[in-house]
């Protein structure tokens, strides 16, 4: 899959009506098909706990995911106040017949946030992908863990015992601290490394599959600094790391649709590393547009000027 990214070179432009109102109306109809499911659901009152896993962990709605931005430095050409709906949006300006984001406003609201994300992800892109986790995380979750303390009401794959046995008969290789804050009480010291909130900018590496998924948090964290499309390419790339999750976690997914990623054979775990790798490599282009967009707005990028 392409990703539909058209982000940060724009900067410093001023789109015509015509093209900006394009660009929302296509960002409107791909957000509308990728949370399809979940809105569906949502009106019947059911759950699935693959593709639901984005709005809960992380707060998402599929309103949120539909509001389209231009992203820093971009001005909408908007001859009248009615021309957008933008102006109304907190941290928005005009500038004689531009609306653009005030990145100084902005920066004063969430300005540490923005110095946070930038610090996190050049840190991660900085160092090697590492692969050679296979998932293990969701199975350190349920390490020794009685039925009715599991997050999901699935059966374990390989039953108790046998799922216990694959965590004791591999190195627990964890960088990431939101998933290791979930492992069980026993699975905790099993793990090579023991992260924390503070040593997470010293520990994530961009083969995680909870970092390239936190790249949604992050554009969600930058709201309105971010290009629409990017923030949908990182949204729909979160979705698919999800989902490659459960795959090869222990959960028996099977009753979801879902074929199993077997990580405790050496063909799964091949397939798990090979699919790890690609939505590395995807993720990689993605965090390049969120530390560009930090960036910009760090560095103070002026407003597009009025036509």
């Amino acid at each position: 899959m392409q990703p539909h990214t058209a982000p940060t070179r724009d900067a410093g432009s001023v789109l015509p009506v015509a093209v900006w109102r394009a660009r929302q109306e296509q960002h409107a109809a791909r957000a509308d098909d990728l949370t399809a499911g979940h809105r569906a659901r949502r009106a019947s009152g059911r759950r699935h706990p693959v593709e639901d896993f984005l709005y809960d962990y992380y707060g998402t709605t599929p309103a949120t995911v539909r509001r389209w931005h231009p992203g820093v430095g971009v001005g909408l050409e908007a001859p009248t106040d009615d021309t957008t709906e933008h102006l109304g949006r907190r941290w928005y300006t005009r500038t004689s017949q531009v609306v653009h984001l005030d990145t100084q406003a902005f920066l004063a609201d969430r300005g540490d946030t923005v110095r946070y994300v930038h610090h996190l992800l050049t840190a991660t892109a900085s160092r090697p992908a590492a692969t050679g986790c296979f998932g293990l995380h969701e199975w350190a979750m349920v390490y020794r863990q009685p039925a009715s303390e599991r997050r999901h009401a699935l059966p374990l794959r390989l039953g108790p015992d046998g799922t216990d046995a694959v965590v004791e008969e591999h190195q627990v290789r964890c960088t990431h601290y939101d998933a290791f804050r979930f492992f069980t009480p026993q699975a905790t010291g099993r793990n090579r490394w023991q992260p924390t909130r503070r040593t997470q900018p010293d520990l994530e590496q961009p083969g995680c599959l909870h970092a390239n998924m936190d790249l949604w948090k992050w554009a969600s964290k930058l709201g309105p600094a971010v290009p629409g499309e990017l923030a949908l390419d990182c949204f729909a790339l979160a979705a698919e790391v999800r989902r490659l999750d459960m795959q090869a976690s222990p959960y028996d997914v099977s009753s979801l649709g879902e074929p199993a990623v077997a990580i405790e054979t050496p063909e799964g775990k091949a397939e798990y590393v090979a699919r790890q790798r690609e939505l590395a490599e995807r993720a990689s282009v993605l965090r390049a547009g969120l530390i560009e967009v930090c960036e910009a707005l760090l560095d103070g990028s002026v407003p597009p000027s009025a036509r």
